[in-house]
Protein backbone atom coordinates (compact mmCIF):
# COMPACT_ATOMS: atom_id res chain seq x y z
CA UNK A 1 0.00 0.00 0.00
CA UNK A 2 2.84 2.42 0.78
CA UNK A 3 4.05 2.20 -2.80
CA UNK A 4 0.57 3.05 -4.12
CA UNK A 5 0.25 6.02 -1.77
CA UNK A 6 3.59 7.40 -2.88
CA UNK A 7 2.70 6.90 -6.54
CA UNK A 8 -0.66 8.67 -6.31
CA UNK A 9 0.62 11.61 -4.28
CA UNK A 10 3.74 12.10 -6.40
CA UNK A 11 1.64 12.03 -9.56
CA UNK A 12 -0.46 14.89 -8.18
CA UNK A 13 2.71 16.89 -7.52
CA UNK A 14 3.83 16.21 -11.08
CA UNK A 15 0.50 17.44 -12.44
CA UNK A 16 0.69 20.75 -10.56
CA UNK A 17 4.30 21.36 -11.58
CA UNK A 18 3.75 20.52 -15.24
CA UNK A 19 0.57 22.59 -15.57
CA UNK A 20 2.30 25.60 -14.03
CA UNK A 21 5.53 25.38 -16.00
CA UNK A 22 4.89 23.66 -19.33
CA UNK A 23 2.78 24.30 -22.44
CA UNK A 24 0.19 21.53 -22.35
CA UNK A 25 -2.68 22.84 -24.47
CA UNK A 26 -4.52 20.57 -26.88
CA UNK A 27 -3.49 20.58 -30.51
CA UNK A 28 -7.03 21.49 -31.55
CA UNK A 29 -9.24 24.43 -30.61
CA UNK A 30 -12.43 24.57 -28.57
CA UNK A 31 -14.48 25.56 -31.62
CA UNK A 32 -15.92 28.53 -29.73
CA UNK A 33 -14.06 30.90 -32.03
CA UNK A 34 -16.39 29.77 -34.83
CA UNK A 35 -19.38 31.38 -33.10
CA UNK A 36 -20.29 35.01 -32.48
CA UNK A 37 -23.15 36.91 -30.91
CA UNK A 38 -25.61 38.90 -33.02
CA UNK A 39 -24.81 42.41 -31.80
CA UNK A 40 -27.74 44.46 -30.53
CA UNK A 41 -27.23 48.20 -31.05
CA UNK A 42 -30.50 48.77 -29.14
CA UNK A 43 -30.47 46.21 -26.32
CA UNK A 44 -33.18 48.09 -24.36
CA UNK A 45 -31.42 47.06 -21.16
CA UNK A 46 -29.62 48.68 -18.24
CA UNK A 47 -26.16 47.07 -17.92
CA UNK A 48 -26.37 47.35 -14.14
CA UNK A 49 -29.54 45.27 -14.05
CA UNK A 50 -28.25 42.27 -16.01
CA UNK A 51 -28.82 39.12 -13.90
CA UNK A 52 -26.10 36.46 -13.78
CA UNK A 53 -27.43 34.40 -10.86
CA UNK A 54 -28.90 30.91 -10.98
CA UNK A 55 -29.82 28.03 -8.68
CA UNK A 56 -28.35 24.56 -8.96
CA UNK A 57 -28.74 21.56 -6.65
CA UNK A 58 -30.62 23.78 -4.20
CA UNK A 59 -27.95 26.48 -3.88
CA UNK A 60 -27.73 29.98 -5.29
CA UNK A 61 -24.80 30.80 -7.56
CA UNK A 62 -23.94 34.43 -8.32
CA UNK A 63 -22.63 33.81 -11.86
CA UNK A 64 -22.43 30.84 -14.28
CA UNK A 65 -18.77 30.20 -13.48
CA UNK A 66 -17.11 27.52 -11.39
CA UNK A 67 -13.60 26.56 -10.39
CA UNK A 68 -13.00 23.21 -12.07
CA UNK A 69 -11.57 20.24 -10.22
CA UNK A 70 -7.81 20.41 -10.16
CA UNK A 71 -5.83 19.11 -7.26
CA UNK A 72 -5.35 17.66 -3.79
CA UNK A 73 -3.29 15.02 -2.06
CA UNK A 74 -0.13 17.07 -1.41
CA UNK A 75 0.78 19.96 0.88
CA UNK A 76 1.01 22.43 -1.99
CA UNK A 77 -2.29 21.16 -3.38
CA UNK A 78 -3.90 21.74 0.00
CA UNK A 79 -2.71 25.36 0.05
CA UNK A 80 -3.98 25.90 -3.49
CA UNK A 81 -7.38 24.44 -2.59
CA UNK A 82 -7.68 26.75 0.42
CA UNK A 83 -6.92 29.80 -1.74
CA UNK A 84 -9.41 28.71 -4.39
CA UNK A 85 -12.08 28.02 -1.75
CA UNK A 86 -11.67 31.43 -0.13
CA UNK A 87 -12.10 33.08 -3.51
CA UNK A 88 -15.10 30.91 -4.41
CA UNK A 89 -16.76 31.82 -1.11
CA UNK A 90 -16.13 35.54 -1.62
CA UNK A 91 -17.47 35.41 -5.18
CA UNK A 92 -20.37 33.03 -4.53
CA UNK A 93 -19.40 30.48 -7.19
CA UNK A 94 -18.98 26.68 -7.07
CA UNK A 95 -15.74 24.75 -6.80
CA UNK A 96 -14.57 21.19 -7.32
CA UNK A 97 -11.59 19.52 -5.69
CA UNK A 98 -9.24 17.14 -7.46
CA UNK A 99 -9.50 13.35 -7.31
CA UNK A 100 -9.77 12.15 -3.71
CA UNK A 101 -8.40 8.72 -4.48
CA UNK A 102 -5.21 9.56 -2.60
CA UNK A 103 -7.24 10.37 0.52
CA UNK A 104 -8.96 6.98 0.34
CA UNK A 105 -5.54 5.34 0.21
CA UNK A 106 -4.04 7.45 3.00
CA UNK A 107 -6.32 9.21 5.49
CA UNK A 108 -3.73 11.88 6.35
CA UNK A 109 -4.03 13.29 2.82
CA UNK A 110 -7.72 14.14 3.36
CA UNK A 111 -6.80 17.49 4.89
CA UNK A 112 -5.60 18.79 1.53
CA UNK A 113 -9.16 18.48 0.20
CA UNK A 114 -11.07 19.87 3.20
CA UNK A 115 -12.08 23.42 2.27
CA UNK A 116 -15.55 23.71 3.79
CA UNK A 117 -14.39 25.95 6.68
CA UNK A 118 -13.00 28.41 4.14
CA UNK A 119 -16.11 28.16 1.98
CA UNK A 120 -19.16 27.33 4.13
CA UNK A 121 -21.78 28.43 1.61
CA UNK A 122 -20.55 27.39 -1.83
CA UNK A 123 -21.70 24.53 -4.02
CA UNK A 124 -18.81 22.10 -3.48
CA UNK A 125 -18.00 19.07 -5.62
CA UNK A 126 -16.20 15.96 -4.38
CA UNK A 127 -14.29 13.97 -7.01
CA UNK A 128 -13.22 10.43 -7.86
CA UNK A 129 -12.12 8.70 -11.05
CA UNK A 130 -15.01 6.59 -12.32
CA UNK A 131 -12.66 3.82 -13.43
CA UNK A 132 -11.70 3.26 -9.80
CA UNK A 133 -15.10 1.58 -9.42
CA UNK A 134 -13.47 -1.29 -11.36
CA UNK A 135 -10.46 -1.29 -9.04
CA UNK A 136 -12.02 -1.76 -5.63
CA UNK A 137 -13.67 1.61 -4.97
CA UNK A 138 -17.31 1.12 -3.93
CA UNK A 139 -20.45 3.20 -3.64
CA UNK A 140 -19.69 3.35 0.08
CA UNK A 141 -16.30 4.88 -0.72
CA UNK A 142 -18.05 7.44 -2.92
CA UNK A 143 -20.21 8.42 0.04
CA UNK A 144 -17.05 8.62 2.18
CA UNK A 145 -15.38 11.18 -0.09
CA UNK A 146 -18.57 13.26 -0.14
CA UNK A 147 -18.74 13.28 3.65
CA UNK A 148 -14.97 13.83 3.89
CA UNK A 149 -15.31 17.37 2.51
CA UNK A 150 -19.02 17.98 3.20
CA UNK A 151 -19.68 18.15 -0.53
CA UNK A 152 -22.98 18.95 -2.23
CA UNK A 153 -22.36 16.62 -5.19
CA UNK A 154 -19.86 14.06 -6.45
CA UNK A 155 -17.97 14.28 -9.71
CA UNK A 156 -17.05 10.95 -11.30
CA UNK A 157 -14.42 11.82 -13.87
CA UNK A 158 -13.93 9.84 -17.07
CA UNK A 159 -10.38 9.72 -18.46
CA UNK A 160 -9.84 6.62 -20.60
CA UNK A 161 -7.27 8.23 -22.90
CA UNK A 162 -5.23 9.62 -20.02
CA UNK A 163 -5.20 6.25 -18.29
CA UNK A 164 -4.19 4.55 -21.54
CA UNK A 165 -1.08 6.70 -22.06
CA UNK A 166 0.06 6.60 -18.42
CA UNK A 167 2.57 3.93 -17.54
CA UNK A 168 0.64 3.31 -14.30
CA UNK A 169 -2.82 3.81 -15.85
CA UNK A 170 -5.97 1.90 -14.89
CA UNK A 171 -7.46 0.88 -18.22
CA UNK A 172 -10.33 -1.50 -17.41
CA UNK A 173 -13.39 0.56 -18.31
CA UNK A 174 -15.51 -2.53 -19.07
CA UNK A 175 -18.93 -2.67 -17.38
CA UNK A 176 -18.41 0.73 -15.80
CA UNK A 177 -21.80 2.24 -16.59
CA UNK A 178 -23.61 -0.29 -14.37
CA UNK A 179 -21.41 0.70 -11.43
CA UNK A 180 -21.97 4.39 -12.14
CA UNK A 181 -25.70 3.69 -12.08
CA UNK A 182 -25.36 2.01 -8.70
CA UNK A 183 -23.57 5.07 -7.31
CA UNK A 184 -26.30 7.35 -8.69
CA UNK A 185 -28.98 5.24 -6.99
CA UNK A 186 -27.29 4.98 -3.59
CA UNK A 187 -25.44 8.26 -3.07
CA UNK A 188 -27.00 10.93 -0.85
CA UNK A 189 -26.07 13.75 -3.25
CA UNK A 190 -26.26 14.32 -7.03
CA UNK A 191 -23.64 12.69 -9.24
CA UNK A 192 -21.90 14.61 -12.04
CA UNK A 193 -20.08 12.87 -14.87
CA UNK A 194 -17.03 14.74 -16.15
CA UNK A 195 -14.54 14.13 -18.93
CA UNK A 196 -11.07 15.57 -18.39
CA UNK A 197 -10.37 17.18 -21.75
CA UNK A 198 -11.61 15.11 -24.69
CA UNK A 199 -15.35 15.73 -24.62
CA UNK A 200 -18.54 13.69 -24.21
CA UNK A 201 -20.04 11.94 -27.23
CA UNK A 202 -23.73 11.34 -27.96
CA UNK A 203 -23.51 7.66 -26.97
CA UNK A 204 -21.78 8.49 -23.71
CA UNK A 205 -24.33 11.20 -22.92
CA UNK A 206 -27.24 8.82 -23.47
CA UNK A 207 -25.67 6.11 -21.29
CA UNK A 208 -24.95 8.61 -18.52
CA UNK A 209 -28.45 10.06 -18.75
CA UNK A 210 -30.01 6.60 -18.48
CA UNK A 211 -27.75 5.74 -15.54
CA UNK A 212 -29.18 8.62 -13.52
CA UNK A 213 -26.40 11.19 -13.74
CA UNK A 214 -27.58 14.62 -12.51
CA UNK A 215 -25.25 16.77 -14.65
CA UNK A 216 -22.59 16.31 -17.33
CA UNK A 217 -19.37 18.29 -17.59
CA UNK A 218 -18.33 17.92 -21.22
CA UNK A 219 -14.70 19.01 -20.59
CA UNK A 220 -14.12 19.18 -24.32
CA UNK A 221 -10.93 19.34 -26.32
CA UNK A 222 -9.20 22.67 -26.73
CA UNK A 223 -7.77 23.29 -23.28
CA UNK A 224 -5.31 21.32 -21.19
CA UNK A 225 -4.38 18.06 -22.88
CA UNK A 226 -3.51 15.34 -20.39
CA UNK A 227 -1.65 13.45 -23.09
CA UNK A 228 0.62 16.51 -23.30
CA UNK A 229 0.99 16.41 -19.51
CA UNK A 230 1.90 12.73 -19.68
CA UNK A 231 4.61 13.48 -22.27
CA UNK A 232 6.38 15.45 -19.54
CA UNK A 233 5.94 12.55 -17.09
CA UNK A 234 7.02 9.81 -19.48
CA UNK A 235 10.14 7.87 -18.57
CA UNK A 236 10.81 6.34 -21.99
CA UNK A 237 10.93 7.58 -25.57
CA UNK A 238 8.19 5.15 -26.59
CA UNK A 239 5.84 6.46 -23.89
CA UNK A 240 6.46 10.01 -25.09
CA UNK A 241 5.90 9.06 -28.72
CA UNK A 242 2.63 7.27 -27.94
CA UNK A 243 1.31 10.19 -25.87
CA UNK A 244 2.31 12.76 -28.49
CA UNK A 245 0.29 10.93 -31.17
CA UNK A 246 -2.94 12.01 -29.43
CA UNK A 247 -2.29 15.75 -29.32
CA UNK A 248 -5.22 16.48 -31.64
CA UNK A 249 -7.65 13.91 -30.21
CA UNK A 250 -11.09 14.74 -28.84
CA UNK A 251 -14.41 16.46 -29.40
CA UNK A 252 -14.08 20.26 -29.32
CA UNK A 253 -15.86 21.91 -26.40
CA UNK A 254 -18.38 23.82 -28.55
CA UNK A 255 -19.39 20.67 -30.41
CA UNK A 256 -19.61 18.50 -27.30
CA UNK A 257 -21.94 20.98 -25.58
CA UNK A 258 -24.37 20.80 -28.48
CA UNK A 259 -24.11 17.00 -28.77
CA UNK A 260 -24.90 16.51 -25.08
CA UNK A 261 -27.66 19.14 -25.11
CA UNK A 262 -29.40 17.29 -27.95
CA UNK A 263 -28.90 13.85 -26.41
CA UNK A 264 -29.87 14.81 -22.84
CA UNK A 265 -31.79 18.11 -23.00
CA UNK A 266 -33.06 17.93 -19.41
CA UNK A 267 -29.66 17.42 -17.78
CA UNK A 268 -27.61 20.47 -16.72
CA UNK A 269 -24.45 20.80 -18.78
CA UNK A 270 -21.20 22.13 -17.40
CA UNK A 271 -18.97 23.58 -20.11
CA UNK A 272 -15.24 23.28 -19.63
CA UNK A 273 -12.19 22.66 -21.76
CA UNK A 274 -10.12 25.59 -22.97
CA UNK A 275 -12.46 28.40 -21.89
CA UNK A 276 -10.42 31.55 -21.26
CA UNK A 277 -12.79 34.52 -20.96
CA UNK A 278 -16.33 35.60 -20.17
CA UNK A 279 -17.34 36.03 -23.80
CA UNK A 280 -16.60 32.34 -24.34
CA UNK A 281 -18.53 31.48 -21.19
CA UNK A 282 -21.52 33.41 -22.53
CA UNK A 283 -21.22 31.50 -25.80
CA UNK A 284 -21.37 28.17 -23.95
CA UNK A 285 -24.59 29.23 -22.21
CA UNK A 286 -26.09 30.19 -25.58
CA UNK A 287 -25.06 26.76 -26.92
CA UNK A 288 -26.87 24.94 -24.13
CA UNK A 289 -24.66 24.91 -21.03
CA UNK A 290 -25.81 25.84 -17.53
CA UNK A 291 -22.45 27.09 -16.28
CA UNK A 292 -18.82 27.00 -17.32
CA UNK A 293 -15.67 25.91 -15.54
CA UNK A 294 -12.04 26.93 -15.79
CA UNK A 295 -8.98 25.27 -14.31
CA UNK A 296 -5.69 26.53 -15.74
CA UNK A 297 -6.31 30.27 -15.26
CA UNK A 298 -7.41 29.68 -11.67
CA UNK A 299 -4.47 27.40 -10.90
CA UNK A 300 -1.97 29.99 -12.13
CA UNK A 301 -3.77 32.75 -10.17
CA UNK A 302 -3.89 30.64 -7.00
CA UNK A 303 -0.14 30.09 -7.27
CA UNK A 304 0.13 33.88 -7.02
CA UNK A 305 -2.44 34.96 -4.38
CA UNK A 306 -6.12 34.83 -3.32
CA UNK A 307 -6.53 38.33 -4.72
CA UNK A 308 -5.33 37.15 -8.13
CA UNK A 309 -8.05 34.48 -8.15
CA UNK A 310 -10.72 37.06 -7.31
CA UNK A 311 -9.43 39.31 -10.08
CA UNK A 312 -9.91 36.47 -12.58
CA UNK A 313 -13.47 35.89 -11.32
CA UNK A 314 -14.28 39.61 -11.45
CA UNK A 315 -12.97 39.85 -15.01
CA UNK A 316 -14.94 36.81 -16.16
CA UNK A 317 -18.22 37.97 -14.64
CA UNK A 318 -17.80 41.46 -16.11
CA UNK A 319 -17.18 39.97 -19.55
CA UNK A 320 -20.25 37.73 -19.26
CA UNK A 321 -22.38 40.68 -18.20
CA UNK A 322 -21.21 42.86 -21.10
CA UNK A 323 -21.73 39.99 -23.57
CA UNK A 324 -25.31 39.66 -22.36
CA UNK A 325 -25.90 43.42 -22.48
CA UNK A 326 -24.57 43.78 -26.03
CA UNK A 327 -26.60 40.82 -27.26
CA UNK A 328 -29.85 41.84 -25.56
CA UNK A 329 -30.06 39.14 -22.85
CA UNK A 330 -31.36 40.36 -19.49
CA UNK A 331 -30.72 37.06 -17.66
CA UNK A 332 -29.28 33.60 -18.22
CA UNK A 333 -32.58 32.21 -19.46
CA UNK A 334 -32.63 34.87 -22.17
CA UNK A 335 -28.97 34.18 -22.96
CA UNK A 336 -29.77 30.52 -23.50
CA UNK A 337 -32.29 31.46 -26.20
CA UNK A 338 -29.89 33.50 -28.31
CA UNK A 339 -29.01 31.96 -31.66
CA UNK A 340 -25.30 32.41 -32.22
CA UNK A 341 -23.88 33.21 -35.63
CA UNK A 342 -21.55 30.57 -37.05
CA UNK A 343 -18.67 31.11 -39.40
Amino acid sequence: MAKKISSTSSRKSDHIRINLTEEVRSGISTGLEDYSFPHQALPELDLGEIRLDLRLFGKKITAPVFISSMTGGTNKAGKINQILAEAAQAAGIPMGVGSQRAALEEASLAESFKVRKAAPDILLFANLGAVQLNYGVTAVDCQRVVEMIEADALILHLNPLQEAVMAEGNTNFAGLIAKIEEVCKTLSVPVIAKEVGWGISRNAAIMLRDAGISAIDVAGAGGTSWTEVEIHRSETAIQRQVASSFGDWGIPTAESIQIVHQAAPDIPIFASGGIRNGVEIAKTIALGATLAGLAGPFLKAADESPQAVLQVIDRLTREIQISMFASGAKDLRSLGKIHLLKG
